[in-house]
């Protein structure tokens, strides 16, 4: 794969952090993503160039159009986008539904929902052969809790990834006779600092004795799943929702 621009919101830490480095190997011109860390982003950045890569940091809050529009203009100065992978998310404090306040589930639903709703929009602009480009893969960051549900911690998150379960398969449809494939990759317990902006920073330690292979997953693990799903090696692979989970989301 060589030049091939790839966008991956949420680049600066844990999955995306990992996807970003990971795809500079294979020729990626890597849009490291960020929201507020620009530490953090720089810091990947810096990792791929002492590998021989190329990547920018670009700041941009997805739940804000405005942002997103300039990230995706700020790709553009770099060459043609062929690759996007909606990896920003949030999680919150675990609380049950009657304790959740319209605010959390604007700010939940915001970037998990409809940032990647218009990331994916963009990228079609640019990538589709409908609008002049060339073809090109969006990977959608799910959760095992879409099927799980998180009750009493969650269920807004969960619902919130149950909704990018749902995107994927419909704009993997909409765009089949595009040259745009469309997956997802649903992560189980991944050993991140995801649990710790929810309150958990012990959930791992506390979860992994009852997974089914008694550890909790890495974030290259995930990453590499990603990967594949970006590259011609899964040219025929779309709609596809990849679990990458241990087999916790299959637990009964």
């Amino acid at each position: 794969m060589t030049d091939q621009v790839l966008i991956v919101t949420g680049g600066s830490r844990g999955i995306g952090a990992s996807v970003c480095r990971k795809a500079s190997v294979f020729g990626h011109t890597v849009i490291v993503n960020y929201a507020g860390n620009k530490t953090a982003a720089d810091a990947v950045v810096a990792d791929i160039e002492a590998a021989g890569g190329k990547a920018v940091a670009v700041q941009a809050d997805v739940s804000r159009e405005a942002d997103i529009l300039a990230l995706f203009n700020a790709a553009d100065e770099l060459g043609q986008l062929t690759g996007l992978v909606n990896n920003a998310g949030v999680v919150d404090f675990s609380q049950r539904v009657d304790e959740m306040t319209a605010e959390r589930l604007t700010r939940m639903f915001s970037i998990n929902v409809v940032g990647s709703f218009l990331c994916a929009r963009e990228a079609i602009k640019r990538m589709s052969t409908r609008h002049g480009g060339s073809g090109g893969g969006i990977v959608n960051l799910g959760s095992a809790g879409s099927k799980l549900g998180s009750p009493s911690q969650y269920v807004d998150y969960a619902s919130s990834k149950g909704a990018i379960d749902t995107m994927t398969v419909g704009l993997a449809l909409e765009v089949a006779d595009e040259g745009i494939r469309v997956n997802a990759v649903r992560p189980g317990i991944i050993d991140t600092e995801l649990h710790a902006s929810g309150g958990l920073p012990d959930r791992v330690a506390q979860l992994q004795s009852k997974l089914p292979m008694k550890r909790a997953g890495s974030a290259d693990e995930v990453a590499e799943a990603i990967i594949w799903l970006l590259s011609e090696s899964s040219s025929y692979t779309t709609g596809a929702i990849l679990d990458v989970s241990g087999g916790r989301s299959i637990l009964p």
